[in-house]
C-alpha cells in the first residue's frame, strides 16, 4: 500500500488492465447515459430551467457592476493577475529551493486539501493556490458590488460559492493526488467502480442523479430504524397517529404530542435505539404520541396548509383525548412542524382553545427574516416556476427539497460523496442520519405554495397577517409557556432567526442554544455527552453574539434540561397506559406504513 504522500507513479501502470478498464468505463457511461435519457425520451422527467435562469440574470447583475465602469473592470482584472504573479514568484522561488509562505491558504476546517501532497508536491500546492485565489477574487465580485438589493447579493454569493465548490481541483480525477493515486494503482478499476455507481445512482433517481451519502443495504425502517415499540392508533388521509408502549410502571399524566415536519420523516426522532429521542422520552415516563405524515401523491394536490392544520395535531388531539381521556397535551414542533404548530396555537387561541399546555419548538422558524440560504430558492420568479411545476404533477418531487438542503453544505452533503462514490469507487459507509437524510417525501402543491409564499416570501406569520379558517393569526395570542431550542450551525433554520422567533410569543419563552447544526444538535442522546447547550436571559433581539455574552455553558446534550422544565409545567403522574387505551383499537403496529411508502 502506498503511503498517502507518497508522489504518483506511473511507470507501474498495466496497460493490458488499463485498456480493460476503460473499455469498461465506456460500457458504464453508456448505462449512465442510458438511465438519464430514458425518463426524458418517455416524457417522465421535464428538465427545468428555471434555476439556470436565474444563476445567470443574478451573476449578470454583479457583471453589468463591474462592466459599467472601465477603470472599475481593469483594477479588477489587474488584482487578480497580481494575485497570480505572486503566487507564480513564490513557486519559481521554491523550485530554486528557497523556503516561501503560501500566498493563499484554506481555512483549517476545509477537507478537501488534507491530504499531504496538496503541500508536499509543488504542481498540486500551486493548483490548490491558485484555486483558492481565484475563489477569494470571485468572491470579492460580489461583496464589492454596489448597488446590489440584499436579496440579489445573497443570491450571487450563493452562486458563486456553488460554482467554486463545483469547479475545486479536488473533483476531478488529474487534479486529485488521492484519486490520482487511486486510479494509477489500480488501472482505473475505481472509475468502473464509480460509473457503476453512478449509473446505478441516476437510475434511482429516476433520471437525477439521487447521490447515495449511505450504505442504505444496511438499514430499515421498523427493523433497526424507528423500532421503538408501539401501536397506530388512529390515521387519516393524511397522516398516522402513533402511541408508544409505556416501558415504566408510571408516567406523567399529561401526554406528549410531536409534531414533525411534513418535508422528512419522523423517524429523524427515532432513529437506532441509542440515538431515539422518542425512546429516551419513553424510558423517562412520557407518555408519546407522534404524528407520521402520509408521503402524498396527485390525489393530495389540493391538500393546503389549513388542511395540514385540522387533520395533523387538531385530528391528534381529539384522538388523544380519547386514548387517554386527558384534555390537555405537552407538545413539540420541529422544523416546518414548529411552524405548523405555532399556526395551530394562534389558530387554537383565537377559538379558546386551550388543550395544548406548553410548547417546545427544535430548531423551527416562526419569523423568516433571516432564514439563511434558503431564501436564496424564493422569490416571486421562482415560486412562480415551482407552481407550475406542481401544478402539472400535483406535488414537489422530494428529491428537490432534499437537493436545496444539500447544497446548503455541498462541501460536506454533495461534493465529498461525488468524490468517494464516482472517482474513488468506494461505497459510502452505513450511517443512519444520512440514511433518512437521502429518504426524501413529496410535498402537496397547495399546501407548499402555500407555505413558501406565506412563511418564506412573505413572513406573514410573525407579522400577524397570516389567515386560517378565516382567523388572522396572532403569535401574540399564545400564552403557554415556550421550551424555543436553536442549534448554532443550523443552515436551515439559522439560530439567529429562531432567536428572533422567541419574542413573538406572548408567553413565557425559555430559549436554548444546542451546539452542532439542524440534525446533530437536535438529535444528542444525554449518554453520548457531545457538544453542549447555553442557557441564558429572555431574548430580546436577532443579536446572537449579545445574548451568547449573557448565557451559561453547559457539557453534554440539552434533553436533561428540556425534560425539567416539562415537569416544571405539571409533574402529576398517572399509571402507564397502553396504545389506545382499550378504546382506539390499534390499526398496526409501529411505525406504521405511512413512513415506508416510497416513490
Amino acid at each position: 500500500m502506498r503511503a498517502p504522500s507518497e508522489p504518483v507513479k506511473l511507470g507501474s501502470t498495466d496497460m493490458e488492465a488499463l485498456a480493460h478498464n476503460i473499455a469498461r468505463i465506456m460500457e458504464e457511461s453508456g448505462r449512465a447515459l442510458a438511465a438519464y435519457l430514458k425518463p426524458r425520451e418517455e416524457g417522465r422527467v421535464d428538465d427545468q430551467y428555471a434555476e439556470l435562469t436565474d444563476v445567470v440574470k443574478t451573476l449578470g447583475q454583479v457583471a453589468e457592476y463591474w462592466l459599467r465602469d472601465p477603470q472599475r473592470a481593469l483594477e479588477l482584472q489587474s488584482s487578480l493577475g497580481k494575485a497570480y504573479l505572486d503566487l507564480w514568484g513564490n513557486a519559481v522561488k521554491r523550485m530554486a529551493g528557497e523556503p516561501v509562505e503560501p500566498v493563499a491558504a484554506p481555512e483549517p476546517r476545509d477537507k478537501r486539501f488534507a491530504d499531504p501532497e496538496w503541500s508536499n508536491n509543488q504542481f498540486f500546492d500551486f493548483l490548490k493556490q491558485a484555486y483558492l485565489l481565484t475563489v477569494g477574487w470571485a468572491n470579492r465580485l460580489v461583496h464589492d458590488a454596489k448597488g446590489l438589493n440584499p436579496h440579489t447579493r445573497q443570491k450571487a454569493d450563493f452562486y458563486v460559492r456553488q460554482i467554486a465548490n463545483a469547479v475545486a481541483p479536488s473533483n476531478f480525477i488529474l487534479t486529485n493526488p488521492e484519486v490520482l493515486r487511486e486510479t494509477v494503482s489500480s488501472n482505473a478499476a475505481n472509475l468502473v467502480r464509480g460509473m457503476h455507481m453512478l449509473a446505478e445512482d441516476i437510475q434511482a433517481g429516476h433520471g437525477e442523479l439521487k447521490i447515495r451519502q449511505s450504505d442504505a443495504k444496511m438499514f430499515e425502517v421498523g427493523r433497526n430504524l424507528a423500532v421503538t415499540p408501539g401501536k397506530v392508533i388512529f390515521e387519516n388521509e393524511l397522516m398516522q397517529l402513533i402511541q408508544y408502549a409505556p416501558s415504566t410502571a408510571s408516567v406523567r399524566k399529561r401526554p406528549l404530542l410531536i409534531v414533525p415536519p411534513w418535508i422528512n420523516r419522523f423517524y429523524i426522532l427515532d432513529l437506532t435505539p441509542e440515538k431515539s429521542f422518542i425512546g429516551w422520552s419513553v424510558a423517562q415516563g412520557l407518555t408519546v404520541f407522534v404524528i407520521s405524515w402520509v408521503n402524498p401523491d396527485k390525489e393530495l394536490a389540493q391538500k393546503s396548509f389549513e388542511d395540514y392544520i385540522r387533520a395533523g395535531p387538531l385530528a391528534a388531539l381529539e384522538a388523544i383525548e380519547k386514548a387517554t381521556n386527558e384534555r390537555n397535551v405537552d407538545a413539540i414542533g420541529y422544523c416546518v412542524g414548529g411552524t405548523l404548530l405555532a399556526a395551530t396555537l394562534a389558530t387554537m387561541a383565537a377559538h379558546g382553545d386551550d388543550r395544548m399546555s406548553s410548547a417546545t419548538f427544535f430548531a423551527a422558524q416562526v419569523d423568516f427574516t433571516h432564514a439563511g440560504d434558503l431564501k436564496v430558492f424564493v422569490d416571486e420568479e421562482q415560486i412562480a416556476a415551482r407552481e407550475r411545476e406542481m401544478t402539472e404533477r400535483g406535488y414537489l418531487e422530494g428529491t428537490k427539497m432534499a437537493t436545496a438542503f444539500n447544497l446548503l453544505r455541498s462541501n460536506d452533503l454533495v461534493w465529498p460523496y461525488v468524490i468517494n462514490n464516482y472517482l474513488k469507487g468506494k461505497e459510502p459507509p452505513p450511517f443512519d442520519l444520512l440514511y433518512w437524510n437521502s429518504d426524501a417525501t413529496r410535498m402537496p402543491a397547495a399546501n407548499h405554495s402555500f407555505y413558501l409564499r406565506n412563511c418564506y416570501l412573505e413572513n406573514r406569520l410573525a407579522k400577524g397577517e397570516m389567515v386560517i379558517g378565516g382567523d388572522r393569526l396572532d403569535l401574540k395570542s399564545i400564552k403557554i409557556p415556550v421550551y424555543n431550542l436553536a442549534t448554532r450551525e443550523d443552515h436551515i433554520a439559522p439560530a439567529k432567526s429562531v432567536l428572533l422567533g422567541s419574542k413573538f410569543f406572548g408567553g413565557r419563552v425559555r430559549f436554548v442554544l444546542a451546539g452542532s447544526g439542524h440534525i446533530a444538535g437536535v438529535v444528542n442522546p444525554p449518554d453520548k455527552m457531545k457538544y453542549q447547550y447555553w442557557t441564558g436571559p429572555k431574548p430580546t433581539s436577532a443579536n446572537l453574539e449579545r445574548w451568547l455574552s449573557k448565557a451559561k455553558e453547559h457539557a453534554g446534550s440539552w434533553w436533561p434540561d428540556w425534560l425539567d422544565w416539562l415537569r416544571a409545567q405539571d409533574a402529576t403522574e398517572a399509571p402507564a397506559r397502553e396504545p389506545g387505551g382499550g378504546v382506539l383499537p390499534p390499526i398496526e403496529d409501529a411505525p406504521g406504513r405511512y413512513v415506508k411508502a416510497r416513490d
